[in-house]
């Protein structure tokens, strides 16, 4: 089995984020977890001195952001972006290792069949059902669930896509750049938990507006 990186991104997960990295630290393949806070003082961070990880302060904002530099700390072949909010989980890791044989990306899906979410709202329910179909039919990114990041993949690869999005508008951008790249990917079932503690990050008009924005601006550089 092949040792993977995973990606963290946090921002005021302090009680989820110790009950997520103890179910993944039992975990052999996973030897490098990479926790970004956009911050010094998240409360994230405070109890969880006695797990093995790297630590790493954002130089810019937002969710896109964080995940873009903490790849940039990866050093094994393949990172997975994970949550810290326990909603992922990482029983699906030995499939979308298994994947990496015929594709660089694998991405998970709530909405295939197998797949589930116990954290949608009607409102996400449909905005993502929306998005996604607009960028099967503007952009051709064959996927059935394009704003959830479970995804995991090639180091070396994601760099290359050179992605710019600081915020939850990675989601489309990333997919966007592996199809541009003819990078091959796919998908598989996965079921989302509910998150442990906090709330969303996402603001469902705001971060929506911006992802529609997104899919128009990459339609119109094709």
């Amino acid at each position: 089995m092949k040792n993977i990186s995973l990606i963290i991104p946090v921002k005021n997960e302090r009680e989820s984020l110790y009950r997520t990295l103890n179910e993944v630290k039992k975990i052999k393949f996973i030897n490098e977890i990479i926790i970004i806070v956009d911050n010094k003082d998240d409360n994230s961070i405070s109890d969880i001195e006695n797990f093995k990880k790297k630590i790493i302060i954002q130089k810019k904002k937002g969710y896109g952001s964080a995940i873009i530099e903490g790849f940039n700390f990866a050093t094994n072949q393949y990172a997975c972006i994970f949550n810290a909010d326990y909603s992922f989980d990482p029983k699906y890791l030995k499939m979308m290792i298994k994947k990496t044989k015929e594709y660089e990306f694998i991405f998970g899906s709530r909405y295939m069949k197998y797949g589930s979410s116990d954290d949608d709202t009607i409102i996400t329910f449909i905005g993502n059902q929306i998005f996604t179909f607009l960028s099967k039919l503007l952009l051709k990114i064959n996927l059935s669930d394009v704003l959830f990041t479970y995804v995991l993949c090639n180091v070396k690869n994601f760099k290359e896509l050179k992605l710019k999005s600081n915020d939850f508008r990675l989601c489309i951008e990333l997919p966007y750049q592996i199809q541009k790249k003819k990078f091959k990917y796919t998908e598989i079932p996965t079921r989302e938990r509910k998150r442990f503690a906090g709330t969303k990050k996402v603001n469902e008009l705001k971060d929506g507006f911006l992802i529609l924005i997104k899919i128009l601006e990459c339609f119109f550089k094709k």
